[in-house]
């Protein structure tokens, strides 16, 4: 604005100075048209600055973006480099500029270079995925978009190209194909069952309750319909070949239409289940049986996972492994174990044989006492029928008596199944220590029993607790038979605490060796001649099949005591 006020004042002075104001004829309509010139001239200027300035604030944004962005003409040549290539890149825009875009990129195209020209002079635009290369070597991977840029005539005149860098992208999308890749390898070749499961619809359902995981338990106690009304909504979306072929299913989709068929009703897992989904538990475990499609029972070990995530819901993961081998081979070890104690009882009963004849002579000798006091009575010259009569009746006594103890050691001798009695461990006591009463005589032993009064039964077998104390009594006696001076066994029972009944047989021998105390229920392990090492190994599996503990303890020279607890409160199964 400055030069266009100077040059129209020189040309106004210019002109008065050459002819003044006397002629106005053509030198005046020279000046006009020079002052129209410098007008225009300076009107064009001023456009040509605006247009500057804009296509500078064009090019400031364009350095602004995160994208790579540059301009090459139509002999690929870069005209434009932005502030975002030189970074990603790594060369200056001053390295880059006149250098050819492929050549110094290093690009390849998903298609040959050509047919990707052609469709952008048609369409004026492209779009792809390339693959180039920084100043440094490095491969990166970018998004590309190309506008075709023209001219006044609307020939295309240069090409402006927007980049994306997307190689940590594509690298994590490629993690997680290959890791999908990888579960689905170990889904598909898992020997254990698994099936995928969708939640979500369970998670609206439990919201809708508003509970937690007491109330929900409460709630489930309370309308058990509702069980069975949110059990479907827990759905299978897939199933892997090992669950397939463990309930004899052909195909996945064979599996979930017969989902419920596969499931027993009775079956109560899944409340547990319940409870811990609600209560945001990442996993579930339990044992229960599915039913095969040929309406056979398999025992099955299952883990229900929860995924954390807003996604969890409908990942959830139930793993399934057939345990009916292992229950197989329990059986087996229960028949065995019945059968090592079948022959332990028979073994005892060899050893306090003494005892059992004692036992059975007393009623026998009585029986005999009785009949000849009764003959004698009855052959006086007047018969005392009185005499006769109560003689008799301790004939049948005695008889019940020898009848009694012989039902009681042919029960101890019996295999039988277990068997679950409320039963008084007062009468156990009473009956194991008679049969060990003879035994321990023997070897001068005295029996101190100490029962508290007012113990609560317990539920358990007969027989098999009788076999417990009668072998750790028997053991007992045995460890005091070598030593001089007093031979002392007590027994005692009483209520310990967590509601259990103890029991503890305790002697006065030289005790248990410190060595020999953490090895003593190991099964064949003994420190008697000829023992066979079975008997405390088998006290201690009954014991805990009764859901109770035995133990040992003992100080060198003062003796051993076995401790014996049993639950009082609870319905306990045997197994």
């Amino acid at each position: 604005m400055v030069a266009a006020a100077g040059c129209a004042a020189l040309t106004i002075a210019a002109y008065l100075l050459s002819h003044g104001l006397q002629s106005i004829a053509s030198p005046a309509l020279r000046a006009l048209v020079s002052l129209a010139a410098v007008a225009i001239t300076t009107v064009l200027a001023l456009q040509n600055h605006t247009a500057t300035n804009r296509l500078a604030a064009q090019a400031r944004l364009l350095n602004l973006s995160h994208d790579m962005i540059f301009v090459r003409n139509r002999a690929n040549v870069i005209t434009f480099w932005n502030k975002a290539a030189e970074q990603t890149y790594g060369w200056s825009a001053d390295e880059a500029l006149g250098k050819i875009a492929d050549e110094l990129l290093q690009t390849t195209y998903p298609d040959r270079r050509d047919v990707i020209e052609a469709g952008l002079i048609d369409t004026g635009r492209w779009e792809g995925r390339v693959q180039q290369r920084t100043k440094g070597g490095a491969a990166i991977t970018v998004d590309t978009r190309w506008a075709l840029q023209h001219n006044h005539l609307r020939k295309p005149v240069a090409v402006l190209e927007t980049h994306t860098d997307v190689t940590e992208r594509m690298m994590a999308h490629g993690a997680l194909v290959e890791s999908e890749r990888r579960y689905r390898r170990m889904f598909d070749a898992s020997r254990i069952g698994v099936a995928e499961e969708d939640w979500s619809d369970l998670r609206k359902a439990l919201t809708a309750l508003n509970l937690d995981g007491a109330g929900l338990r409460d709630h489930l106690s309370r309308h058990p319909d509702f069980f069975w009304q949110v059990r479907p909504l827990a759905k299978i979306t897939n199933v892997n070949p090992a669950l397939q072929k463990m309930v004899g299913a052909s195909s996945s989709s064979v599996f979930i239409a017969n989902i419920d068929k596969l499931l027993d009703r009775s079956d109560r897992k899944f409340v547990g289940a319940l409870v811990a989904f609600a209560e945001g538990e990442p996993f579930y475990e339990g044992e229960t049986e599915l039913i095969r499609l040929d309406g056979r029972k398999i025992p099955v070990l299952f883990t229900i996972s929860f995924p954390a995530g807003p996604d969890g819901d409908r990942n959830v993961l139930a793993f399934v492994v057939d345990i009916t081998e292992r229950r197989q081979a329990q059986d087996a070890l229960l028949a065995a174990q019945a059968d090592l104690a079948h022959a332990a009882r028979v073994a005892t009963l060899g050893e306090i044989s003494a005892s059992i004849a004692h036992e059975v002579n007393q009623p026998l000798a009585a029986i005999v006492t009785s009949g000849e006091a009764g003959l004698r009575w009855l052959r006086r010259e007047v018969p005392d029928l009185r005499e006769v009569a109560t003689t008799i009746n301790h004939v049948v006594a005695q008889g019940r008596r020898a009848g009694e103890v012989v039902a009681r050691i042919r029960t101890f001798l019996k295999k039988a199944p277990p068997q679950q009695d409320m039963l008084q461990i007062g009468d156990i006591i009473e009956e194991a220590t008679s049969l060990v009463a003879r035994e321990l005589a023997k070897d001068d032993v005295a029996l101190t029993v100490e029962i508290e009064a007012g113990l609560p039964p317990i539920r358990g077998d007969r027989i098999q607790l009788q076999q417990v104390l009668v072998n750790l009594l028997i053991n007992a006696g045995q460890a005091m038979s070598g030593q001089s001076g007093s031979r002392v066994v007590t027994l005692r029972a009483s209520i310990a605490q967590a509601e259990n009944l103890a029991v503890t047989v305790q002697d006065s021998g030289p005790g248990i060796r410190p060595d020999d105390l953490p090895r003593l229920f190991d099964p064949f392990f003994t420190t008697k001649n000829g023992g066979m090492g079975m008997g405390l190994a088998i006290s201690r599996t009954t014991v805990e099949a009764h859901g109770g503990q035995l133990s040992a303890e003992s100080i060198p020279g003062s003796g051993a005591t076995f401790r014996l607890t049993l639950p009082f409160s609870q319905q306990h199964a045997l197994p």
